[in-house]
């Protein structure tokens, strides 16, 4: 009867970044498997150490870092404009959208005293700008930014305690269009992180209620549209559309990787290269 690998043997295969099909393998008794995953792991961590070669000489940056830089490119051309918001997030902005002890997401907030915390997601900030700029700006006023965000979530396969979100907002839109111009907004980055196979799918969500998600396998994005029943707590009146993606999910896509951890903020990994070689 063929066997697989070991439960040790596999999670080290992932770690190195080994393939499904290699995953797959099948093998006539232990002793071959075994004899096979030695070979297979120093084959393995030569190309690991090949590839952080590579990085010092000439890939320089991480795969994130180099997927912001596009993005931004990509939206300032399209005439968006950037900004920069405080990570540390008062309370009150929190409780603006609906965030207070009894929301799911309540939880997953990290406080750093009773009134400010890391902030879960960019939006309460991009609306605090948004009311003035509505004010001063020619409509539609179209804005984003990328960031890193911090929650409490389990440190799974998919998850990240400190990721990087962008998120961008255009307000002072016709009410038609509204959907069509999330399209072409979620297109614009999806191809901008060199990603075919999605597609757009209508769910709910625990601080929007209705959204348009952006699925590859995992959802890597959302989006949202106004007037909204958060926007009059914020002084806002005029049709909008956002859309949220996080990065380190998008590079998880793109490169086909099983766990997200290689993708995010790191001391074990350099640009997805597994350091314990």
């Amino acid at each position: 009867m063929s066997t697989g690998w070991t439960s040790s043997q596999m999670q080290r295969l992932k770690e190195l970044s080994a393939g499904p099909d290699l995953l797959s393998s099948l093998y006539p008794d232990p002793a071959g498997r075994d004899r096979a995953f030695q070979e297979v792991e120093k084959a393995l961590v030569d190309r690991a150490k090949n590839a952080l070669l590579e990085v010092q000489r000439s890939v320089l940056r991480p795969k994130v870092s180099r997927l912001e830089s596009r993005l931004c490119e990509i939206l300032t051309a399209m005439g968006f404009v950037q900004v920069s918001t405080p990570i540390i997030l008062a309370r009150g902005l929190l409780e603006k959208m609906t965030i207070t002890a009894d929301h799911p997401l309540f939880d997953q907030v990290f406080w750093v005293s009773d009134k400010k915390c890391l902030r879960p997601m960019l939006a309460p900030n991009l609306y605090y700008l948004l009311k003035d700029l509505l004010r001063l700006w020619d409509k539609p006023v179209s804005i984003f930014e990328v960031g890193p965000c911090f929650r409490k979530e389990s440190q799974g396969a998919r998850h990240l305690n400190e990721f990087t979100m962008l998120n961008l907002v255009e307000m002072g839109l016709p009410e038609e269009g509204r959907r069509e111009r999330i399209a072409e907004l979620a297109a614009a980055v999806m191809e901008g992180a060199g990603i075919s196979d999605y597609q757009l799918v209508v769910t709910q969500s625990e601080v929007y209620g209705e959204t348009i998600d952006v699925e590859a396998g995992i959802e890597v994005g959302s989006a949202a549209m106004g007037p909204h029943r958060l926007d009059p707590k914020w002084g806002i009146f005029v049709p909008w559309v956002g859309i949220g993606f996080g990065l380190e999910r998008l590079v998880m896509v793109k490169e086909g990787d099983y766990n997200i951890q290689k993708a995010g903020r790191s001391l074990t990994y350099i640009n997805g290269i597994r350091l314990n070689l």
